[in-house]
């Protein structure tokens, strides 16, 4: 394989089936196509929409059954926060997800042949199938933090019987994943320390990791807001519990709870709920807010004041772009927590665990960043940090340097 022979390079992108895993690989794929490359998302085939309506081609690959993800976490015992990230993390997509994955995606990268396979951080089938095929690969981040040794360690047993399923050496997996390069919007101060499933989080340094590029992917977008409500001469506070929070049962009552919490601040609420919920259902609307389904929140960080969230990794870097300040509570799932630690460390906004509970806890925490400037001035200095990041164009000359390298590494690879 030689890259650049006809100025063009073709490059893969591998998501699982879920919107926040996809959307910050769309800046980089964007910027692909900008190029001149050929582009393609390998994801799961539930997903052809998302990806073919985001303007790219689709290849499809398998999911687990259902039914065999719910008798995953029927079998814990202790259904905690950290035991529920556990299995969603290593069980569901260390080995579900990435074994179903692994057969389509093997013929993926003989079939399409790509030139440089790019994935974002917790779909594994690629990890291997990219390997075996002798391709170059990077890892998009999804979130804050880098996967270090305590991950690796949880994921061993996954990755080892991956690595055998694409005929590699059983240690092969790990390695790959512990010492790849990868592709990141976050600055170096949210980006400290390894990620854990623990409390412990974020008090170790990562050295093992390889390469990092740092790439500004939030464009400036105009700011467009739904038809007048409330009061304009009062700040406008965004919220949003991402794009899976209304699927999941006993989060049910939090949208409305927030509303009811908000209700009596002197702030004008623009909430979205996802495709999953419909606002009708949250009527009587209280008179300060504005529900939508769907908004695009880059159209909303203009004119926000402050944002509220659940430490979703979209949503959060918006904010932090932005230099909006932020309450996050951090719901279901590890990343999440560490968003929030890292959005309070740096004084850009404030913390508040507890899950559905911490609602109550909502109007002090919204009053607080509101009132006091140093949370402003936080979030803007994380903002001036990644406005000074190279913009994502950059990204292709890389990846043609890296898919270059690595073709001259193989000679014999045809």
């Amino acid at each position: 394989m030689s890259v650049g022979a006809c100025g063009v390079m073709r490059v893969l992108f591998s998501t699982t089936a879920e919107t926040g895993h996809f959307g910050p690989l769309i800046p980089f794929a964007k910027a692909c196509v900008a190029a001149g490359q050929t582009v393609a998302v390998a994801a799961p085939g539930r997903f052809a929409e998302a990806v073919t309506g985001a303007g790219f081609t689709h290849l499809p690959f398998d999911e687990p059954p259902r039914e065999l993800i719910r008798e995953v976490f029927g079998r814990i015992a202790q259904p905690t926060f950290e035991e529920m990230n556990r299995v969603m993390v290593v069980e569901v997509f260390g080995r579900l997800y990435a074994q179903a994955a692994l057969p389509a995606l093997t013929k993926i990268m003989t079939d399409w042949r790509p030139d440089i396979a790019l994935r974002e951080t917790y779909e594994f089938g690629s990890l291997v199938a990219a390997e075996r095929a002798g391709i170059s690969q990077l890892e998009v981040a999804i979130g804050m933090g880098q996967i270090g040794p305590a991950l690796v360690g949880l994921l061993e047993k996954s990755l080892t019987h991956l690595s055998t399923m694409a005929d590699l050496a059983p240690e092969r997996g790990a390695e790959l994943l512990l010492h790849g390069d990868s592709l990141t919007s976050v600055p170096a101060a949210l980006d400290s320390g390894e990620l854990m499933l623990g409390e412990s989080e974020g008090e170790q340094a990562v050295s093992h990791r390889g390469r990092i590029w740092r790439l500004r992917t939030e464009a400036p977008a105009e700011t467009r807001l739904p038809a007048a409500w409330g009061n304009p001469a009062e700040p406008l506070v965004y919220v949003s519990y991402g794009s899976v929070t209304a699927r999941q049962a006993r989060f049910a009552p939090l949208y409305d709870a927030t509303l009811r919490a908000l209700a009596d601040l002197p702030v004008r609420v623009l909430m979205t709920t996802g495709r999953d919920l419909d606002p009708a259902d949250l009527e009587p609307i209280p008179p300060n807010s504005h529900v939508e389904q769907w908004w695009p929140q880059e159209a909303v960080m203009g004119e926000a004041t402050a944002v509220i969230g659940h430490g979703g990794f979209g949503t959060t870097m918006a904010a932090l772009s932005a230099g909006v300040p932020q309450v996050v509570l951090p719901l279901f799932s590890f990343d999440q927590v560490v968003h929030a630690k890292r959005v309070a460390e740096v004084k850009a906004g404030l913390e508040l665990p507890g899950g559905l509970g911490a609602v109550a806890d909502l109007p002090a925490a919204l009053s607080k960043i509101l009132d006091e400037p140093a949370f402003t001035e936080g979030a803007r200095v994380m903002a001036a940090e990644i406005a000074a990041l190279p913009d994502v164009s950059e990204c292709t000359p890389i990846l043609e340097q890296l898919a270059s390298q690595h073709s001259k590494e193989d000679p014999d690879d045809d």
